[in-house]
């Protein structure tokens, strides 16, 4: 099996429209959630949410956008960023050895959100005519592959929360397997919408406002978490294979080395420890590393009742007494949660945190659960800590479990 490196980071955020300004961000433990304003916004229980600060007139001509959901303009941008980034000339390549691997759980939900208005609220019979384009999953996967003429697989995982690093982990087993030469993989996400964010407000997993200040209002592992924020954007990969990418010169943020997913195939929003454990111990035997090397982790950490007791117990049944040493990073806190997109923007931040030898913080951590009681990074990142192999978890309504494990650079 081929080693691969991971050579392209493109992000489009609400922490920022480049990984730089992402990662500067998250360091500084700045929040993107805010209370929303909009017309519909005083209808919502708790109406905060994480936002991207985009346009997309300032990227694509008129015609085109009119194509363009919002969820697909995201993941044009991160895309382009992130072949820039690599420095590929994608037309000198064999195109059909080049695959999309793109992780999306709700497609293009502000247009459906707008054809409901149209046809049900405001009782027309004409909606727009790229409707079904615009708002179907894989969008975001096919423009990609038009933009740079790729004609290998192109494929969209829709695995709620954990879409992105199936992607991910789908793209990296056909490259080790020398199907492919390189990969461009990620997710893309655009829920806010009011028919959405009333749908996961119905689901009671949304987190109330904070009082004091909107931005807190999501606390992973905290005594006085109450749920998820809802965020949007995309974030995207360019994998190659090593020594390839070594030959070019090219710049390696770093080696994905190990990749597990199960499913927990109990309840369809339950998690459960066995599950997420499983998926973190098949990652490990993929990446043929023992669980002491594993020097940080990435949580998934919702900040929701249910998830992040059950997170925690599944790294101590995992890791033993070495838990307790190791670093636990839950940057959900600051820029919401991406749905499908979460877990490529997590990855982008921890392949920039372990080359800059930081620990990311969790933010809004004053008190700890009882039954959370590992070392989550509370509310300032740590420096110096050089870690030269991290876990990314991702555990999903549906009870897909995904966890990546990625090696530095160096």
């Amino acid at each position: 099996m081929r080693r691969i490196a991971i050579t392209g980071i493109g992000v489009i955020s609400p922490l920022g429209n480049s990984a730089e300004a992402a990662y500067s961000d998250a360091v500084a433990g700045r929040s993107a959630i805010r209370r929303l304003d909009s017309d519909w916004s005083a209808r919502l229980a708790a109406p905060v949410a994480a936002c991207v600060n985009f346009n997309g007139e300032q990227h694509f001509d008129a015609p085109k956008l009119r194509m363009l959901d919002r969820v697909s303009q995201f993941a044009l941008v991160a895309a382009r960023q992130a072949i820039a980034d690599c420095g590929l000339d994608i037309a000198r390549l064999d195109r059909s050895r080049c695959g999309v691997f793109i992780g999306c759980g709700q497609g293009g939900g502000c247009t459906s959100d707008e054809g409901y208005l149209t046809l049900y609220g405001e009782r027309l019979d004409r909606v727009r005519p790229f409707t079904v384009l615009m708002s179907m999953t894989n969008a975001p996967a096919g423009w990609i592959a038009i933009e740079y003429r790729i004609t290998g697989p192109n494929l969209t995982y829709s695995t709620a929360c954990s879409s992105s690093a199936v992607a991910i982990g789908e793209a990296w087993m056909r490259l080790r397997s020398r199907e492919l030469d390189v990969a461009i993989a990620g997710g893309a996400e655009a829920p806010l919408c009011f028919g959405a964010l009333k749908a996961w407000e119905a689901l009671r997993t949304l987190a109330s406002e904070d009082p004091a200040d909107a931005s807190r209002s999501c606390k992973p592992f905290a005594s006085d978490r109450s749920g998820m924020v809802l965020g949007e954007g995309a974030a995207i990969l360019v994998l190659e294979e090593w020594e390839r990418a070594r030959a070019r010169g090219a710049l390696i943020h770093g080696e994905l080395i190990g990749y597990g997913v199960t499913t927990d195939a109990g309840h369809i929003t339950r998690p459960s420890v066995e599950g997420q454990a499983a998926a973190m111990r098949a990652a490990l035997q993929s990446a043929d590393c023992p669980a002491a090397s594993i020097g940080a982790i990435n949580a998934h950490g919702t900040g929701t009742q249910a998830n992040d007791g059950v997170e925690t117990a599944a790294i101590k049944l995992i890791f033993g007494a070495h838990a307790y040493r190791i670093p636990i990073s839950a940057t959900k806190a600051i820029h919401g949660h991406l749905l499908g997109a979460s877990a490529a923007l997590e990855l982008a931040l921890s392949l920039l945190a372990m080359r800059h030898a930081v620990a990311l913080p969790t933010m809004h951590l004053q008190q700890p659960a009882p039954d959370c009681d590992l070392d989550y990074v509370p509310n300032a990142a740590r420096r110096g800590v050089p870690v030269a192999t991290l876990m990314s978890n991702s555990f999903a309504f549906g009870g897909t479990n995904a966890a990546l494990i990625v090696r530095g650079a160096d």
